[in-house]
């Protein structure tokens, strides 16, 4: 939740040349598991669909405009990317062309940077 100001800066640049998704998986600190000591929000493990909706509600609120998708129970999108818990990608003409290290720590949107520095002004990260 900390990045995504980041990340909708870097959307809002990119708007025009490319489309950006942001995919909410399972909760990394469920207040009933493994709670973070710096999580903003008390969000339990999700029991079903329903819940893992209203959880990503929150996520869509802090970056209005982009579009948002809701892994499935079985966590297939988490498992076909490895996201667990955060990751970046880029995805060009279905080939994968940028995966970005595991989250929190390898989560780091200063590296698409260097993919692409002549246009993106280092004011977005």
């Amino acid at each position: 939740m900390a990045r995504l100001r980041s990340f909708q800066r870097l959307a809002a640049h990119f708007v025009d040349i490319a489309d950006f998704l942001l995919v909410y998986i399972e909760e990394a600190h469920p207040s009933d598991g493994w709670v973070s000591s710096d999580a903003a929000y008390q969000i339990p493990k999700h029991q079903c669909l329903q819940d893992r909706l209203r959880a990503a509600q929150l996520m869509q609120e802090g970056a209005p405009g982009c579009p948002l998708a809701v892994d499935t129970m079985d966590n297939a999108s988490s498992a076909a990317y490895g996201a667990f818990f955060e990751r970046l990608y880029i995805i060009q003409e279905e080939v994968v062309m940028y995966q970005g290290g595991r989250g929190p720590e390898g989560y780091k949107i200063s590296e698409l940077r260097t993919l692409h520095s002549a246009t993106v002004p280092s004011s977005l990260f």
